[in-house]
């Protein structure tokens, strides 16, 4: 109920994320049911919910707690900003509780969502779709879609349709003669999105509102018109019970649905929900944010950044963000003889760039060779590099970072973890990224560098967010700049020179990679 505004490889990163640590829950007390979209206003992220009131986070969408204030009661609302007003839409009766379907939606408007503001407060509380509890239709669930100069309202549940309705932009209520338009069955919790011409209605299949036993789950068909007809992927009509999956339960978390979109700009577009039940929480339901990524013209639940051990390759160039300290050689290893003049095994090829930026010259000492020998004894596993064996030959203060050949070299190595107490953004918190057994760790400069510091000291030139674009690639983001407010993403110029600019959703420079070493 809720709305506002590649294959392999993006299945891929969401297998990574699923592989990692247990899945990251927002912090604070995120309890909500039905939760609308959320919205921004005035520094604050707000989300309402079942029964009046809501959620409130002021540390950039991580943290949450109650506060929120709306008028009314009801269930499942929605909210939209059109314009300097918020429009809010929710639902009075229906549902089937106590025992009927008999419902009416309305909608609202206030300026603000700040009750302590002198401009909240809600005005003109109209009804603008209804059911008698004879037809087959349930008015509740409402959901908004604001596109194209027009205003759009889904609602419905299993009982019957699920209909769409036009609304005037300016006020939220009912244009005059419009007539609601069925559009789908088998679900509930609708919204729509529209994306490069097409309509999405997501809807929640399964089953609510039995904890850990829910069996939510958040479906998706298209249409060229608002008004449908939509199909899924399969061409089965979502009035015939189709709908392709977009996400469902997710570890310990149980019943998944109320999508909301959080278009956040730049090629991040992220979506609110709710499950019916964490089960590492009393069972209780809760609010989430999560990445929503976009598949052959299909949107896919992606999954926030998990902490771990990674590789960080550049998406332009191929090649890892590194320490930029000298070339340390490995031991080829069995079966590589001194002559032939081939490249090293575990060397930068002949004439390419070294760790430090020095080319190693053809036919270099430790030049492989023999390549179709027998090995001499018995294939066994070469050693990674240890940390022990070259950080000795490390300068002690800071140092440069750059990009070259992934070759699973200590100084490639990065742990990256997230930092409690200093907030966060929509869904995640922020990180420290550090060199793997170490505390060196990565900075922003008040020049546009990046650097590995010698140690965490908590600055906000330490702190990374890390979001996941709709392609499923990631954009790095420190949450400030030295003696600058301008927002600016780690970016790779040219193939070996990373550094900070402002990102740009067209190009690769700005995208990223996280793989595990």
């Amino acid at each position: 109920m809720k709305s506002n505004v590649l294959g392999a490889a993006v299945l891929t990163l969401l297998s990574l994320c699923a592989s990692g640590t247990a899945l990251a829950q927002l912090n604070g007390e995120p309890y909500i049911h039905d939760p609308s979209t959320v919205v921004y206003d005035n520094g604050k992220y707000y989300t309402f919910g079942t029964g009046g009131g809501g959620l409130i986070s002021d540390d950039g969408g991580w943290t949450w707690h109650s506060g929120a204030v709306r008028t009314g009661g009801g269930v499942a609302p929605d909210i939209i900003k059109i314009g300097d007003k918020f429009f809010v839409a929710y639902a009075v009766g229906g549902g089937g509780m106590s025992g009927g379907h008999a419902s009416n939606v309305k909608t609202m408007w206030t300026k603000t969502l700040d009750p302590k503001s002198p401009d909240f407060g809600y005005h003109d509380d109209s009804v603008v779709a209804s059911s008698n509890g004879v037809e087959d239709a349930d008015a509740i669930d409402p959901a908004f879609l604001y596109t194209q100069g027009h205003l759009w309202l889904s609602y419905g549940t299993y009982f019957g349709f699920i209909r769409v309705v036009e609304l005037d932009p300016k006020t939220a209520k009912r244009i005059p003669g419009n007539k609601p338009v069925d559009v789908a069955i088998d679900m509930e919790a609708s919204d729509m999105m529209y994306r490069d011409g097409w309509y999405y209605l997501l809807g929640t299949h399964g089953t609510c509102c039995d904890g850990a036993n829910s069996t939510y789950n958040l479906r998706v068909g298209r249409s060229r018109k608002p008004t449908g007809p939509f199909v899924d992927n399969e061409g089965i009509p979502l009035l015939k019970g189709g709908g392709k999956l977009v996400a469902s339960a997710s570890g310990r978390h149980i019943g998944l649905g109320h999508f909301g979109l959080l278009d956040l700009g730049d090629d991040v577009e992220k979506f609110s929900c709710h499950y019916e039940a964490d089960l590492d929480r009393s069972g209780r339901s809760i609010l989430d944010i999560r990445p929503l990524l976009w598949v052959d013209g299909w949107p896919v639940g992606g999954d926030n950044f998990q902490e771990g051990m990674y590789e960080i390759q550049s998406q332009r160039s191929g090649f890892g963000l590194q320490l930029d300290v000298d070339f340390v050689r490995m031991d080829n290893g069995r079966g590589r003889g001194p002559g032939g003049g081939g490249p090293a095994a575990g060397g930068p090829p002949a004439g390419a760039q070294a760790g430090n930026g020095a080319p190693r010259p053809a036919g270099a000492p430790g030049g492989g060779g023999g390549f179709n020998r027998a090995p001499a004894g018995p294939v066994v596993p070469v050693p990674n590099q240890q940390l022990s064996q070259v950080e000795g030959t490390w300068p002690t203060g800071t140092v440069n970072v750059n990009l070259s050949d992934y070759m699973v070299r200590p100084n490639q190595e990065w742990k990256i973890t997230p930092v409690d107490g200093v907030g966060g953004y929509p869904g995640s918190p922020y990180f420290k990224i550090q060199i793997a057994g170490t505390e060196r760790t990565l900075a922003a400069t008040a020049d546009g560098q990046v650097v590995a510091l010698p140690a965490y000291t908590g600055g906000p030139e330490q702190l990374w967010r890390i979001d996941q674009l709709t392609d499923g690639t990631y954009r790095i983001m420190p949450k400030a700049m030295p003696d600058s407010s301008e927002p600016v993403a780690l970016v790779a110029v040219g193939a070996s020179t990373p550094t900070l600019a402002k990102f740009d959703p067209k190009s690769d420079k700005g995208r990223w990679n996280f793989k595990k070493p």
